[in-house]
């Protein structure tokens, strides 16, 4: 099974897609949309639905899974990361990929086995699973993983949007 992990934000959009085979995880690709801060919103918006597509594109997944919202205190900031996360479950929807979202702490009980694990026990147990010597340095990109790794341990429970 193919996976697109998704951190979605509106700044920066985390991605990665992994290949789960039986029971091994192969991080295929990682990266980070990034919109600049300069442009409007409509146009850092489209920027994320563009280059998503393109992803979906190229590299053509079963499956997309997105981190849910987790809200803070600026609301304003939330509520642009929410309408991010809806162009990217639109984008996954018009590219027909069934599209599944996971609570923060959905994803830390998928990956170390405890909801309530902080980053860097996250990162560990990534590094672990993928056999990887350093994971990359944005947050947002380790999170897309995170995401991607609990759709890979949860798929046969999760329900398709």
């Amino acid at each position: 099974m193919r996976i697109l992990g998704i951190d979605p934000g509106f700044a920066i959009v985390g991605y990665s897609v992994i290949d789960y085979i039986g029971n091994k995880f192969i991080l295929i690709d990682c990266g980070a949309i990034k919109t600049p801060s300069t442009e409007s919103f409509p146009l850092r918006l489209t920027k994320i639905y563009d280059d998503l597509n393109l992803i979906i594109k190229k590299y053509k997944p079963d499956a997309m899974s997105v981190e849910e919202l987790f809200f803070n205190q600026n609301t304003k900031t939330a509520i642009q990361v929410a309408q991010a996360r809806g162009v990217i479950l639109i984008t996954g929807c018009k590219n027909n990929i069934p599209t599944f979202e996971y609570t923060p702490l959905q994803i830390k009980q998928a990956v170390t086995g405890y909801g309530r694990a902080d980053k860097v026990q996250v990162q560990k147990m990534l590094q672990s699973i993928l056999k990887m010597k350093e994971l990359p340095k944005l947050d947002d990109i380790t999170d897309s993983i995170a995401a991607g790794v609990c759709h890979a341990h949860s798929a046969k429970f999760a329900v398709k949007l």
